[in-house]
């Protein structure tokens, strides 16, 4: 028998025999027994291959009859069926949920759009030169697809097929492969749009748009942390990273560059204006180098517009509406009424209102005719635009010297890798701006963001000539097959969560923790260290459904931020698909990989990648303004 089987008998029979040895005699038990009871039975049985769903259903009804069967069992089975439908009903009318089947049609449609090949080919040779530039790419392949999807198991399974028999071939350790596939690919359970942070706001009761703009640099640094560990891990160990061969860094140039080249020069834009201009034009068309000469400079038009925006709105004047003398109370009243606190009051003077002095003391009665233009001049020019503050200047003069460099360095290598890039990392790259953008800047809702974002998957797949009616149909099917299992997940989960408090489970925890006299750190600390491992045995799903909701009550004791805390939750759960027995990247990665990568392998490279996600947990909680910055200055 396998290690990983024993391992997962282990933790069961352990579990077993806790609930044995801790609880009481039968006859002893009280109704907060029973919660406790019920919260161990569930994890055995999730690990013994139920259905999460209907086993958190089942469990939640039967323990609600147990807690009801003291009023009779017929009233016990009405006050039951009730709490069943209406727990349901809560559930389905939680607007938050609209989001997930439409996100997750979104992640079918992209996947199905055929991107991932040429994005790979693409990264891993901009990155040639990077040590261990095979498993940098992969990592950074499976963000933003990770990203754009959220579905782990298609980004690991895609990626393995892709990424994994080319780092094998290049001579890559088959740890390392197997680690930077699986951990990249758990890396769209964290980056918005993540299917986990809506259901954690909808469980928890905290804006998505909040968690979303939290969890993007948290994401990023994680994602960064997993690049710097594998570059070094070359830079000092290059047998296990080796770098690539001229061969494999070669880039295959169209024929008009191959000719240009060997003609006119190796530069890009200067050898096709040479071309475009008729001096030593080797036959290749004006057409052909016009359309190239345009994809070359498209960079840097796309500099000038947004700096040019960017200038626009950092210096636009700031309009203060005057809505002039407003009214309160009742009318204006007139003198003689002024002490009777009705209406607005003089203030108190020799006589009333008075004009501001003026040459003989005489009242204005209309503007004066004899007023140079100067002010005439100054008001209809309107309020004068503010100074660039220095910060636009810096970011400018930035990316205008790296723009510089890129031009400098455009070869016609680089040009084909720019429309490798352009055809993969862009179109992908804007549509997760345009979603992630609507939310973040406060345009479109979570829902309405979800809604345009399955339009630009169709919009992408159509542009790639992959949209057709088997296509559609398959991403429907899964969609609604995922999300019945998300929606049956939460009905399941509220009701077990109804039972559980009625039985006094929750009040029983809350005690426990409370009599512990435990600081907020200490707390903290130890909610995450339970969350680490029970992402061992459980699922993602199973933890933020059934757990979460006994940890979120605490919160408020301990003067803990419900935000922070689901950013802490969400970096920790990366755990859950990286972490044996029910590891379920390894197994998605096991099932397309060579005979001879065996899962024990796999294992092995997903640790040094948890050892970094625990590091990222700790720099985040040293750090918060990580995770709460975006959202503090947005909101």
């Amino acid at each position: 028998m396998r290690k990983e089987i024993w391992f997962g008998l282990s933790i069961l029979i352990a579990i077993v025999l806790g609930i044995a040895i801790l609880m009481p005699a039968p006859a002893d038990m009280t109704n907060g027994h029973l919660g406790l009871l019920m919260l161990a039975l569930i994890v055995v049985t999730i690990m013994l291959g139920f259905p999460t769903a209907f086993t958190l259903m089942g469990m939640g009804v039967i323990f609600t009859l147990l807690a009801y069967r003291g009023m009779g069992w017929e009233l016990a089975i009405q006050q039951t069926l009730d709490l069943m439908v209406l727990r349901t009903y809560a559930v389905m009318t939680n607007d938050v949920l609209i989001a997930v089947p439409l996100f997750i049609f979104m992640g079918y449609l992209v996947e199905r759009a055929n991107l991932i090949q040429s994005l790979f080919q693409g990264l891993h040779l901009a990155m040639a030169r990077v040590p261990g530039s095979l498993a940098v790419a992969t990592i950074a392949t499976c963000a933003l697809f990770a990203t754009a999807t959220g579905i782990v198991g298609a980004v690991v399974t895609l990626m393995g097929l892709l990424a994994l028999p080319a780092m094998l071939r290049a001579g890559y350790s088959v740890q390392l492969s197997a680690g930077a596939i699986t951990a990249g690919g758990c890396l769209g359970i964290l980056l918005p749009p993540s299917v986990l942070l809506i259901l954690y706001g909808a469980v928890a009761g905290v804006s998505v748009v909040k968690l979303y703009a939290g969890a993007f640099f948290p994401g990023l640094m994680l994602a960064g942390l997993y690049v710097l560990y594998v570059i070094v891990l070359a830079k000092f160990k290059p047998h296990l990273a080796p770098p690539l061969s001229e061969e494999d860094r070669k880039v295959p140039l169209p024929p008009f560059a191959s000719a240009l080249k060997d003609s006119v020069g190796n530069r890009a834009i200067p050898a096709m204006v040479t071309a475009i201009k008729g001096r030593r034009n080797v036959g290749v068309p004006n057409a052909t180098l016009v359309r190239n000469l345009v994809v070359a400079v498209m960079p840097i038009l796309v500099f000038a517009a947004v700096m040019g925006g960017s200038y626009l709105a950092v210096t636009a004047p700031v309009v203060e509406e005057d809505f002039g003398l407003q009214q309160m109370g009742g009318g204006f009243s007139s003198s003689d009424d002024a002490g009777s606190g009705s209406g607005l009051a003089e203030p108190p003077g020799a006589g009333g209102l008075a004009e501001p002095p003026g040459a003989n003391g005489a009242e204005a009665t209309a503007p004066d005719a004899t007023a140079g233009p100067a002010q005439d001049a100054g008001e209809a020019d309107g309020p004068q635009r503010r100074a660039a503050p220095l910060g636009y200047w810096i970011g400018l003069a930035v990316v205008g010297v790296a723009m510089l460099g890129y031009y400098a360095m455009l070869t016609f290598a680089r040009l084909e890798i720019f429309k490798m890039l352009l055809a993969s990392f862009f179109p992908l790259t804007l549509l997760i701006l345009a979603v992630l953008g609507s939310i973040v800047v406060g345009l479109c809702t979570p829902t309405e963001a979800a809604a345009l974002g399955a339009l630009g998957g169709i919009l992408l797949a159509a542009a790639y000539r992959r949209l057709n009616f088997p296509m559609v149909r398959e991403s429907v099917y899964l969609t609604a097959k995922t999300s019945a299992m998300v929606c049956w997940l939460f009905v399941g989960s509220s009701i077990f969560s109804a039972a559980f408090a009625l039985l006094g489970g929750q009040e029983i925890i809350n005690n426990w923790v409370m009599g512990m006299d435990l600081t907020p750190i200490q707390f903290m600390i130890l909610a995450q260290v339970v969350i680490f491992l029970l992402g061992w045995p459980l699922e993602w799903t199973e933890i933020i459904i059934i757990f979460m909701p006994i940890f979120l009550p605490l919160l408020d004791h301990f003067q803990i931020d419900p935000l922070f805390f689901g950013l802490l939750v969400a970096l920790n759960l990366q755990t859950a698909f990286l972490s044996p027995p029910v590891a379920m990247s390894a197994f998605y990665l096991k099932g397309v990989s060579p005979p001879h990568v065996t899962l024990n392998q796999i294992f092995m490279g997903m640790l040094p990648f948890m050892g970094i996600q625990i590091i990222a947990i700790v720099i985040l909680y040293l750090f918060p303004g990580i995770g709460l910055w975006l959202p503090n200055a947005l909101y």
